[in-house]
């Protein structure tokens, strides 16, 4: 019998829930979360889908408000010293993990460690990289542990310092890889501690059930330090890959909340469901990236700027995807923090289409290729309707200019895999930032790191690389000047965009639809509602 239906068999008798141990009449929130989590490590974690489940149950030092922004959670206050590079936090008295192990000052301390060694293997690191030495700690450059910027004064205070003043720091905070871990579990069962039966919360809510392949359920942490104000009793996350098959169950009311939809159904939810479908903006770019490095033609930067301006842009938020979103040109998207000035524009995309097109084919030309020598480019994205509308679309807009473009589709991991091993010509990729700052976007451009032999490029899947905007980024990285360092980033961009150093597409709006049963659902720049912040009426 599915969960839902031996609920409301529970429900209908009358009797205490045997699956909850509460009262039968508890809330249950019934969330299409996308993809089946590979991990609820939050030191190994790397999607959305993954985010909205590990930030029910582990919180940290600061988390997010229901409108986005950071505000304290575990750390009941901090201090900040004058220079911007010592923070010091004050944790809640009493916190601990569900277990009733303490949480400590010397928790966080070895949950920074753990993130930053390198046998962890943290994917995102990185986000965390402001902490003093941990670069170096990461990258095995330095061994002692006691180097990390990180200690603590005493049980409840807890001091990091920072390599220079960071002003996005308390937002990168509310990011998982800054969050807490259980030693006391880890040291006694390893990576097995995020499995039903091991886990253990700090936040809201507790997983008590995993169906691989289906669904992952929490309860309410009653030792929760706000579980006062915790309205929604339990928390189903809904295994929806299948957009289509989502929004029929949420049309039946077996879900009350979509993270995503099928994008030629906008119109028939805004016709049929009115003030159901949210599309917002929020901080992500969609782009493809270009192998620099193994494919010759991508070398040649007229090759790059041909394929970029002949896109037209402008036709497929609301046309091809039929939900509105916005052509970008630049890599920093509209509304970022700590980043006053235009929204970078190149010159050419004011032109009329037509001109851009005789240019780009008059680029192709001087680079070799043509209708009579076409260049034959294999495209990769990763399985979804929408990524497939996209690339028809963009490869019929190559055409012209003697470009044949070969598919090529494969699931999620599997495409993420191929681009960050080079195995690709051009490839489609999101990025949804971590936190409001332009640094976000602008490093997934940096060169690679020298690491074991090889070069470690990260997310800089293209391999593009120019000293310059390297440089401009490490001057940023330590000016204490917000609008200086705003100054240097958009120099930065610039240089980047100017050498058409990727391909970018459109601005991201989260797709969310919410049953009008649902209150406390906020739209915010990130796309993050914690369900603590939810209610659910009958």
């Amino acid at each position: 019998m599915k969960i839902t239906n031996l609920l409301k068999a529970v429900a209908m008798a009358g009797a205490v829930s045997l699956l909850m141990g509460t009262a039968a009449s508890a809330v249950t929130l019934n969330l299409g979360n996308g993809g089946e989590p590979s991990t609820l490590d939050p030191h190994k974690a790397s999607g959305n889908w993954e985010n909205r489940i590990i930030g029910d149950f582990i919180e940290g030092l600061v988390t997010e408000a229901a409108s986005g922004e950071a505000i304290p959670a575990q750390a009941e206050s901090w201090t900040v010293s004058d220079d911007g590079t010592v923070y010091t936090f004050k944790l809640r008295p009493g916190i601990a993990w569900s277990d009733g192990t303490a949480i400590t000052a010397d928790t966080y301390v070895y949950s920074l460690r753990r993130l930053f060694n390198p046998a962890t293997a943290a994917e995102y690191a990185y986000l965390q990289f402001p902490i003093k030495n941990s670069a170096k700690i990461a990258s095995g450059e330095i061994t002692d542990f006691e180097q990390l910027g990180v200690r603590a004064v005493d049980p409840s205070t807890l001091e990091i310092t920072l390599e220079a003043s960071t002003p996005y720091f308390l937002q990168a905070l509310t990011h998982y890889t800054a969050w807490p871990v259980p030693q006391h579990l880890i040291d006694t069962v390893g990576d097995a501690w995020t499995a039903v039966g091991n886990v253990v919360s700090s936040g809201p809510y507790k997983i008590v059930e995993w169906v691989p392949g289906s669904y992952i359920r929490s309860v309410k942490n009653e030792d929760y330090y706000d579980a006062a104000n915790v309205q929604i009793d339990e928390v189903i996350y809904h295994n929806t890959e299948d957009l289509t098959a989502a929004l029929n169950r949420y049309r039946a009311g077996e879900l009350d909340i979509l993270t995503d939809f099928p994008a030629d159904q906008y119109q028939w939810l805004q016709d049929n469901l009115p003030g159901q479908a949210q599309v917002e903006p929020f901080l992500g770019i969609y782009y493809y990236v270009m192998n620099q490095q193994s494919n010759e033609a991508l070398k040649d930067v007229r090759v790059r700027e041909a394929l970029s301006i002949s896109i037209l842009r402008d036709v497929i938020g609301p046309e091809i995807l039929g939900t509105g979103e916005l052509p970008a040109y630049g890599w920093v998207p509209p509304g970022t923090a700590n980043y006053e000035g235009e929204t970078y524009l190149p010159a050419w995309s004011e032109l009329p289409y037509e001109e851009r097109v005789a240019k780009a084919v008059s680029l192709m030309a001087e680079a070799g290729y043509s209708a009579a020598n076409p260049l034959t480019l294999q495209l990769r994205y990763n399985t979804n309707d929408n990524h497939q509308r996209i690339a028809v679309a963009i490869a019929a807009m190559w055409e012209p200019l003697g470009v044949k473009v070969e598919l090529f589709n494969a699931e999620v991991a599997v495409h993420y895999d191929a681009l960050a091993a080079g195995d690709f010509a051009v490839g489609r990729a999101g990025w949804l930032l971590d936190y409001s700052d332009a640094s976000n976007t602008l490093d997934l451009l940096k060169s690679g790191i020298p690491q074991d032999g090889g070069i470690n490029w990260g997310n800089n899947y293209g391999r593009y690389s120019n000293a310059e905007f390297d440089a401009l980024l490490a001057q940023a990285a330590v000016e204490l000047d917000l609008g200086k360092r705003a100054e240097q980033l958009h120099q930065a961009e610039a240089i980047a965009m100017d050498e058409f150093a990727a391909i970018p597409i459109y601005w991201y709006v989260s797709k969310n639809v919410i049953s009008p049963k649902i209150t406390g659902f906020e739209a915010n720049a990130s796309d993050v509602h914690r369900t603590r912040w939810l209610t659910k009426s009958e």
